[in-house]
């Protein structure tokens, strides 16, 4: 008897280079067991340092694709990631308030590695307003939680403190990651998250790579595997981290590129 596997959707980007955005999803979602789907909202010209050109999808048309696919494959968890405009937030987020987007994992793409904004003041509050209340998890780096926050954020404590000012906007879970350190923590990566009864952490040492473009990425395309799976969030929260450590380790050697090379996404298939 074929077993059939759980389907996952993710709204986001296309990166050329292959490390970040649309293909590291899919390659997150197939590596745990996930049939993956995807809705392109933009087609970027990027390589390993850095992005070159962006061609954006029009809202309409994003949401074209996640009605094909919802209609069709019924995905049990969808991620987006590269939103692009605040149109299309919007647009993400009126599908997410009437259901159509089921365990939604929200990485809100809005501020690259160096910590430029990508994203214009309406976009980050449409993100705000109209999707994160809509998400089971949120998953922001330090540098697109100080947006959101607005402010900057230095400790450990700090992170603590974004973590649960995020949390009124009516997301379930926020997860802020720790790729970048902290001023008082520089040697982890640690994950800091609240369910809105407890702070809780995901540790992790540091690993020494420039190969980690797409880590974000794959983080919450693997919450959202693990999601789409039946596993309880904090279960989702777990498996993720090792699978992006592992995958951070894995590749920690490779030289693909002249910058921030990707991640193995196929570490335990090979281990």
């Amino acid at each position: 008897m074929t077993t059939q596997p759980p389907v996952a959707l993710t709204i986001a980007g296309s990166d050329s280079g292959g490390g970040a955005g649309i293909q590291a999803d899919l390659r997150t979602f197939a590596a745990l067991g996930v049939f993956g789907t995807s809705a392109i909202t933009a087609v970027t010209a990027q390589d390993t340092t850095g992005v070159h050109g962006v061609h954006v999808v029009p809202a309409d048309m994003v949401v074209e694709q996640v009605r094909a696919v919802t209609a069709d494959l019924h995905p049990a968890a969808v991620k987006t990631g590269m939103l692009a405009t605040a149109t299309t937030v919007g647009a993400v987020g009126a599908m997410a308030a009437v259901g159509v987007l089921p365990n939604l994992v929200v990485d809100p793409v809005m501020v690259s590695s160096s910590g430029a904004r990508l994203l214009d003041a309406e976009a980050e509050r449409t993100y705000l307003t109209g999707l994160f209340p809509h998400a089971r998890v949120v998953t922001p780096n330090l540098h697109e939680a100080g947006v959101l926050v607005g402010r900057v954020l230095h400790t450990r404590a700090d992170v603590a403190d974004a973590a649960h000012h995020l949390h009124g906007t009516g997301a379930e879970v926020v997860v802020i990651k720790g790729g970048h350190p902290t001023a008082d923590d520089p040697g982890s990566a640690t994950d800091v998250w609240f369910d809105g009864d407890r702070m809780h952490e995901l540790p992790a040492r540091r690993i020494d790579t420039v190969n980690n473009h797409g880590s974000g990425c794959s983080f919450a395309a693997a919450v959202a595997a693990h999601l789409a799976a039946g596993a309880p969030v904090a279960d989702a929260l777990a498996g993720a981290k090792e699978f992006v450590t592992g995958a951070l380790a894995a590749s920690a050697n490779w030289h693909l590129g002249a910058g921030h090379g990707p991640l193995d996404h196929t570490w335990r298939q090979r281990a």
